[in-house]
C-alpha cells in the first residue's frame, strides 16, 4: 500500500470518509493522475505537475482540497477559499454530502489548466 493511501486510511471519521469520496472523484475524473504523499499529505499529480493536496485539519474539522493557482478562477469562484494566501486555493468540506463533485472536477480542471499555462515554469 502507498503511504498516501494508509495515510488515508489512518484517518478518523468523518475525514476518512471525505478523502475517500474524494480520492475515488479525484481518480475516475483524471485517470493519468498519481497518488504521491508529499509534506505529509497526499498530493495528486497530473503530468508531473501538482493538481491538488488533501488535507485533513481535526482542529479546525474539515478537509481542504488545495490547489495552486495564481489567478482568481472563473468557474465556481464562490466556492473557492483563499484565506489571505497568495496562490493556494482550497475547497473545503465537512462531510462527504458537502461535496459536490460538478463543482469540484470544474474547479479542478481550471486550476490545471492555470498550472499548464507556465506558472510552475518549464
Amino acid at each position: 500500500m502507498k503511504p498516501a493511501e494508509a495515510y488515508i486510511l489512518d484517518q478518523p471519521e468523518p475525514f476518512k470518509s471525505i478523502l475517500m469520496h474524494l480520492q475515488l472523484l479525484i481518480e475516475t475524473s483524471f485517470s493519468e493522475v498519481g497518488l504521491q504523499f508529499k509534506w505529509k499529505m497526499p498530493f495528486y499529480y497530473l503530468n508531473e505537475k501538482p493538481l491538488c493536496y488533501l488535507n485533513p485539519s481535526k482542529k479546525k474539522g474539515y478537509v481542504d482540497v488545495g490547489f495552486y493557482t495564481n489567478s482568481e478562477l472563473q468557474k465556481f469562484n464562490e466556492f473557492v477559499i483563499s484565506d489571505k494566501r497568495k496562490v493556494v486555493k482550497s475547497l473545503r468540506y465537512t462531510k462527504v454530502n458537502d461535496i459536490d463533485a460538478k463543482v469540484l472536477i470544474s474547479v479542478l480542471e481550471e486550476a490545471y489548466q492555470q498550472t499548464t499555462k507556465g506558472f510552475f515554469g518549464k
